[in-house]
């Protein structure tokens, strides 16, 4: 089995979509299976046609150039151009039995047209909707002219692929819901390699000094600043928070296009010296920042995107056996079992945030079950051997081949 994946972005960039990406194709070669990767042009300048990081060979696409590419839409459509010639040159080369296109639906357009012409079959994977993307960043609105039309573009592309893969329950609904048929669409949930966490060791005396953490209770989140991550409301619970426990600190970890608006909230608040943010710390540390951490915070806020789409970030706190409250949007209801994995508060409300970590936090003597549930469970259900085994089928009925 011969699989061509079409990206959007790869390692060595840092991110949900790049880990995912990483942990699928070492799965997908654990199977026997042979993978070949073409990154988007959203991969940036890249020094090389093809390059190699951690074991694993990508083909890059070249920056789209030119007049059309600097214009709105425009520069869409260069990019879709781009990716399409880059994507026949390496599917010729490679000859692959399928074409993989991973979100965005600006990476499974090309894909469509260069598997009709060398005639194979082409699959799309959905992590989430580009419209529903747009609006967390702030280019479009719920309902507006661009998301309509970004929506109609992402079912066209559905009815128009062999097969549709996506990561959850909540997105096949949705799939489901714009006409394609149950059996077209396969779900390959999130996971984790358990092999890549380990339980969480006791903090670093010098890490905990050097950032005014010693003996403080330490709420963190170490992750990209979205604005649906809803760190604000974290920031907005913690004056109360304050009030009943003072010596609660708040550990961020990261950086992100709300990092300038999270800091003029602690400073309006009055709480510069309780929000710590570190900024991005190398990959290899992100471990001992985790191990500063009593529990973690995941307080998304309820808008379609964290309706629908699961996030990792739950599945690598119960791997490592760590203490999380979560909202309880529908992302996280599909991951999360309430008082048994985790913690869930009513999305978007300050004081269930509020509560649900004073009680946790009241509560000491339940975090040993709780930290060795989330291990099982990720352990038992949510690792990628399982995942990446809902390929098989599709990929043989489309091929033909036994795999």
């Amino acid at each position: 089995m011969r699989v061509l994946h079409v990206l959007d972005h790869s390692i060595p960039l840092h991110s949900g979509y790049t880990f995912r990406t990483a942990a699928l194709l070492r799965e997908q070669h654990a199977l026997g299976w042979q993978t070949f990767h073409l990154t988007s042009p959203k991969q940036g300048e890249t020094t090389a046609p093809v390059e190699e990081v951690d074991g694993l060979h990508f083909y890059r696409t070249p920056l789209a150039t030119g007049t059309l590419a600097s214009l709105p839409v425009g520069k869409e459509l260069a990019l879709m151009k781009q990716l399409e010639t880059r994507l026949e040159e390496v599917a010729r080369e490679v000859r692959p039995d399928i074409i993989h296109a991973h979100s965005p639906v600006l990476n499974v357009l090309p894909a469509i047209k260069v598997a009709r012409r060398l005639g194979i079959p082409v699959v799309y994977e959905i992590r989430a909707f580009w419209e529903d993307a747009a609006v967390d960043h702030g280019t479009t609105s719920e309902g507006s002219l661009r998301y309509r039309a970004t929506r109609k573009l992402e079912t066209r592309a559905i009815q128009q692929v062999d097969h549709v893969f996506t990561i959850c329950e909540g997105l096949r609904a949705d799939i489901v819901g714009r006409g394609i048929t149950a059996d077209k669409v396969t779900v390959i949930p999130n996971a984790v390699d358990i092999d890549s966490f380990n339980l969480a060791s006791p903090p670093d005396p010098e890490l905990l000094k050097k950032w005014g953490l010693t003996g403080k209770t330490v709420i963190g989140f170490i992750g990209s600043f979205y604005a649906y991550e809803g760190l604000d409301l974290l920031l907005d619970a913690l004056p109360a928070l304050m009030a009943s426990q003072p010596d609660i600190r708040v550990l961020l970890v990261g950086g992100g296009p709300q990092e300038a608006n999270l800091r003029q909230q602690a400073d309006k608040l009055g709480l510069n010296d309780v929000v710590i943010f570190t900024g991005r710390v190398p990959h290899k540390d992100v471990s001992r920042y985790y191990d500063l951490i009593n529990v973690l915070a995941y307080p998304r806020h309820p808008m379609r995107l964290t309706e629908l789409v699961t996030p990792l970030k739950p599945l690598e706190a119960m791997a490592q056996g760590q203490l999380f409250v979560a909202s309880d949007v529908g992302g996280h209801k599909e991951l999360v079992e309430h008082n048994k994995t985790g913690i869930l508060f009513r999305a978007g409300n300050r004081d269930s945030l509020t509560q649900a970590l004073l009680n946790l936090l009241n509560d000491r003597h339940r975090w040993p079950e709780l930290k060795a549930n989330g291990r099982q469970f990720v352990e038992n259900v949510r690792n990628w051997q399982s995942s990446v085994a809902n390929y098989r089928a599709p990929y043989q009925q489309l091929t033909g081949l036994q795999v």
